[in-house]
């Protein structure tokens, strides 16, 4: 099982996965009523000092659901026609739900993940993606075997060395490959590139920083594929 926390994050999951428990004090209960009247069943009214022992946050919301974790099967070859994303080691959770975040903003809702990959439903993540993972679908696995067997037309990589991504002309298809934070996309991964990419700072040939976080790196990569 897993938990969300907060109104926001509770209210944007709820009938996306199967409830087991809706912890909730009874103000809160009051104010949301309507809403929650389907899963009354599920609901347990506790105290704020109930949830405190509960949270995993620094400030405690009103509102903990409990679900169980949902067992996404994918058939990789229906994945071919889309642009998705591949995380190779993503580790910080909080990076994970920000790019989680990203793919719902921009309308990618399938993300291969690398074994080695944060748990997308870890507290920290599911709160990073307020609600996001409601409409995102995680695959976990062996990632070069991932894409392997998905055949796409294209497989993108972010590299110092790659185009401009300014100057590229980018599809709507395809796989784009977001690195570790630190060792970037691994040996097994990078052979399987077809397209590398490169995000310039500016001005040119100014000193800047080593490189940009992956979260930050994923939505500058995306929003270029959407044409923005």
């Amino acid at each position: 099982m897993f938990k969300a926390e907060g109104t926001k994050c509770v209210i944007d999951t709820l009938g996306h996965f199967k409830l087991r428990t809706l912890f909730a004090t009874y103000s809160w209960i009051e104010e949301y009523n309507d809403r929650i009247a389907p899963y009354i069943d599920c609901l347990v009214k506790v105290s704020r000092n109930d949830i405190s022992r509960m949270s995993s946050l620094s400030t405690p919301a009103e509102v903990i659901a409990v679900y169980e974790l949902p067992d996404h099967q994918a058939d990789f070859r229906k994945l071919s026609d889309r642009l998705i994303l591949a995380l190779d080691t993503i580790q910080d959770p909080g990076n994970l739900g920000t790019i989680i975040r990203v793919a719902d903003w921009f309308g990618i809702h399938d993300i291969l993940c690398s074994n080695e990959t944060a748990d997308c439903f870890a507290p920290k993540v599911i709160q990073s993606t307020m609600g996001s993972i409601s409409r995102v679908r995680l695959y976990y696995g062996s990632l070069p075997e991932m894409i392997t067997s998905i055949k796409p037309k294209a497989v993108y990589g972010t590299f110092l060395d790659g185009n401009n991504i300014a100057d590229m002309k980018l599809g709507s298809e395809g796989i784009i490959i977001i690195g570790n934070e630190g060792r970037g996309i691994s040996p097994s991964v990078e052979a399987l590139v077809t397209e590398r990419l490169f995000i310039p700072s500016y001005p040119p040939g100014q000193e800047t920083g080593e490189s940009l976080n992956a979260a930050i790196a994923t939505a500058i990569t995306i929003a270029k594929f959407r044409g923005i």
